[in-house]
């Protein structure tokens, strides 16, 4: 149902079908472009309603409200973005929620809703390369979202009322806030959360402040750098928190934030005191971290049925181990700074974290990566029966995009350009990537052009047709 707010009387109504009109008329004769829609999603090969067209967002400004009672959450979210086409209306993504106003440059504009897509229609278009301001009011009972492999995201509740998760791969930041939901596009983050006294509300970046009135805290955290709405986290609940420092590989101290509820306290600890250990080997191995801060986020167990590497301080549900803790560390450089320009190149993210997972393995004294790789040749399917199902680099839908091609056999297609090259010019290609698109987007073809490039005396051609993009299973190595 279409919503405006404001409503035009008869007259007037007759003088603005007469000024359009003209206005048409005179573009006519002019030669003048007007202003055309933004597109409602970007076409990504899997999610095709997510993101928008028309604009590119540079920074979020969220502030929000949640009462656990009743589940509510009240918010207005600030929206910085740069127009990259001449606009006369866009979209935002936004599933559920009541939107009560919306306003672009402080003007009121109408806007309608239409499934997730949240369209707007300012005053006056837009020009291409104008920044503008855009305003959402919104309140409501944000949704929990059902995946396409059946796992859930969104706003997760706790089962007790107490708080919230909330998580966003792929598409679930749509449930808890306005935006231009795909990871092509990256902005940096304010967000003031209001809670209940007693409470804590921990998402990414810093903690900037942090004042109580009235029985409510208020929590404001930045995240300066680009982050992919997806990688967006706030959990608010009963935390226990930590801080603490470890050395950057690029000099001065790197704040460490950890936050873990209680029942998780005891064996959640020891394996979060492993994190200056793990940043250490991540930096020698993959470059300097590429964020201002690190940490993580101990939720209640069976909160989500998985990790997830959101931005500076990843989530865990329940006491993660030392694997898991290095793979999602691993994603800071890997999904988080060098984020896939769509879902079609999950495998770069979680093809490198699950080397890094092999790598460490190697380097603790456990099994090389070689016999890693050769085990899973062998019996992989014991483990994973759809490990051969399809390429890692084109997943067959929606709903397999973290299925255990896109994991393991990307990490295969890694371990077999370090076979190809040496270990010299393989930890030379690894960081070289992660500072080439340093908080930026990069997909497949970008990957393999960087790695020819780097090995131009050496032949790809059958890593690329056999592992990365070949069907079934490859012939003996």
């Amino acid at each position: 149902m279409s919503r405006s707010e404001s409503v035009v009387p008869a007259a007037r109504k007759f003088t603005a079908v007469g000024c359009a009109l003209l206005a048409l008329a005179l573009t006519a004769c002019d030669g003048g472009v007007r202003g055309t829609p933004g597109g409602s999603g970007v076409r990504d090969p899997y999610f095709p309603k997510a993101g928008n067209g028309g604009y590119e967002v540079t920074h979020y400004a969220l502030d929000l409200a949640y009462d656990p009672d009743d589940r509510r959450l009240a918010g207005t979210a600030e929206i910085t973005a740069r127009a990259t086409q001449d606009l006369s209306a866009f979209d935002l993504d936004l599933k559920g929620m009541d939107v009560e106003r919306v306003t672009v440059e402080g003007e009121r504009a109408r806007w309608s809703r239409n499934g997730q897509e949240l369209v707007v229609r300012p005053h006056g278009d837009l020009d291409k390369g104008e920044t503008f301001l855009l305003t959402v009011r919104y309140s409501g009972t944000p949704q929990t979202l059902t995946d396409p492999d059946g796992s859930e995201e969104g706003w997760l509740p706790d089962d007790d009322g107490g708080g919230a998760l909330a998580l966003g791969e792929p598409t679930g930041s749509m449930a808890w806030f306005p935006g231009n939901h795909h990871p092509s596009d990256k902005a940096s983050y304010d967000l003031a959360v209001t809670v209940p006294e007693g409470l804590e509300a921990v998402s990414n970046g810093e903690l900037t402040n942090r004042t109580t009135s009235g029985g409510r805290t208020t929590f404001r955290w930045h995240t300066a750098e680009p982050m992919a709405s997806y990688l967006a986290t706030l959990a608010i609940g009963d935390y226990d928190i930590s801080r603490a420092t470890v050395p950057g590989a690029a000099g001065g101290e790197l704040p460490v934030y950890t936050a873990v509820v209680p029942s998780e306290n005891g064996p959640a600890r020891a394996a979060l005191a492993r994190i200056p250990e793990v940043m250490e080997w991540a930096e020698y191995n993959f470059g300097p971290y590429p964020f201002s801060s690190t940490g993580a986020i101990v939720a209640r167990k069976h909160a989500s049925r998985y990790a997830l590497e959101t931005q500076n301080r990843p989530v865990f549900p329940g006491a993660p181990g030392i694997e898991l803790l290095v793979h999602e560390i691993a994603h800071q450089w890997f999904g988080n700074s060098v984020t896939p320009k769509s879902w079609r190149d999950m495998w770069l993210n979680e093809g490198f974290a699950t080397y890094a997972e092999w790598l460490w393995e190697e380097d603790e004294g456990g099994d090389s990566a070689q016999e890693t790789f050769d085990a899973l040749y062998d019996h992989g399917e014991d483990e994973h029966e759809d490990l051969w199902a399809f390429p890692p680099a084109e997943p067959a839908g929606a709903e397999q995009i973290s299925a255990a091609p896109v994991y393991q056999r990307g990490a295969m297609v890694i371990h077999k350009i370090r076979q190809t090259v040496g270990d010299d010019a393989f930890y030379d290609i690894v960081q070289g990537w992660a500072k080439a698109h340093r908080h930026g987007n990069a997909d497949t073809d970008d990957f393999t052009a960087y790695v020819e490039e780097k090995a131009p005396d050496k032949d790809f051609a059958p890593i690329w047709q056999d592992w990365l993009y070949g069907d079934g299973k490859p012939g003996r190595p």
